[in-house]
């Protein structure tokens, strides 16, 4: 079969490669769509290396056809269309046990310790089975819909962590795939205003499709005055950082209001530090917190979002990839040039 192997930082080949073999226990999948995610731009580049081997195949959103399915798996059938949530949880551990399982002390996952989507098939191993990592999809959502509900699921847990509530008005730092999806649940969640901070043009215009209420630029605009303008002077009540740059933290934490939110959603390169000053988080007693990852609650809450066409995918994905131009595709969303670039087979 053909996949594209990471040998290391900026190295990535198409090759023939042994089809997985599975076992009894096990189901190989045909993957029919898979998409980039910043973490697979940052695991190119050499910045993110945790879980990551050489050679191997990444890729950690992905959805496909049921290929060949173990003797002993009964739940599944060759042809089953399906979704498949990366993360794998052991269910056993301190965070498995008290509603953590997206920061399992034990987690693996597709696309790190084992191989991934970018690739015509993915063994599908009988730790993700076991923990009902595989989904069957809807009939009515195409591939290229369904291989979001991976990123849209890990955005509704950061909306849970953001606590995003009726009425808010919250702030998108940040114009990408994973920006419109949280403008677009937090809209979902009863935000009467949602501001979205971007740079580059044809991403603000995105934003605006997918119900931002106003698309800033920042090198043009003071985001600072409008939040403030657009809330009688208090500021936000959520900010949400759908990008990994450090030196915005501290901007991004003064465009709340007292009692705000700060959840920083995007990942950040190992050992890169942030400044911030701690009076802000003391005198307006704000929260600042992350977001890792998705449960699978998440994962089927997606799906079903996503399939209910309250979710404009249109706005947020990009296509036209193959395996054979895959470096392209991870480079365009790396440059801003296209959102989720979605490689199709």
């Amino acid at each position: 079969m053909k996949a594209s192997v990471f040998h290391g930082p900026n190295n990535m080949k198409l090759e023939e490669v042994t089809k997985p073999e599975i076992s009894e226990n096990e189901v190989l999948v045909r993957v029919n769509a898979s998409a980039v995610c910043g973490t697979d731009i940052r695991i190119y580049e050499g910045k993110k290396t945790k879980g990551v081997r050489t050679p191997s195949v990444i890729g950690h959103e992905l959805v496909g056809t049921i290929a060949e399915v173990g003797a002993k798996v009964m739940e599944f059938s060759v042809g089953d269309r399906v979704g498949i949530m990366p993360v794998i949880p052991c269910r056993k551990c301190y965070y498995c046990l008290n509603g953590r399982e997206n920061v399992c002390a034990n987690r693996t996952a597709i696309g790190y310790e084992f191989d991934g989507g970018f690739a015509e098939y993915v063994k599908i191993p009988s730790t993700a089975l076991e923990a009902g990592n595989l989904v069957k999809i809807p009939d009515n959502l195409s591939f290229e819909q369904a291989v979001i509900a991976e990123p849209l699921a890990c955005c509704m847990n950061g909306q849970r962590k953001a606590n995003v509530k009726m009425g808010d008005v919250v702030v998108v730092i940040g114009g990408g795939p994973i920006g419109l999806m949280h403008v677009q649940l937090a809209k979902i969640a009863g935000a009467t205003k949602v501001i979205l901070s971007e740079p580059i043009d044809h991403r603000r215009a995105k934003a605006v499709l997918a119900g931002a209420d106003y698309a800033v630029n920042p090198e043009e605009e003071s985001l600072e005055d409008i939040v403030l303008s657009e809330t009688d002077g208090l500021g936000a009540d959520v900010v949400i950082m759908a990008i990994g740059i450090p030196f915005l933290v501290k901007t991004s934490a003064n465009l709340l209001k007292k009692g705000g939110t700060l959840n920083l959603f995007a990942g950040f390169t190992n050992g890169v530090l942030a400044e911030i000053d701690p009076n802000i988080i003391h005198y307006n007693e704000i929260t600042i917190n992350g977001t890792s990852a998705l449960t699978r609650a998440d994962y089927h809450k997606s799906l079903s979002l996503i399939a209910s066409g309250k979710i404009n995918t249109a706005a947020i994905i990009t296509t036209g990839y193959t395996l054979e131009n895959i470096e392209q595709a991870i480079l365009d969303v790396k440059n801003g040039n296209h959102m989720k670039t979605v490689i199709t087979q």
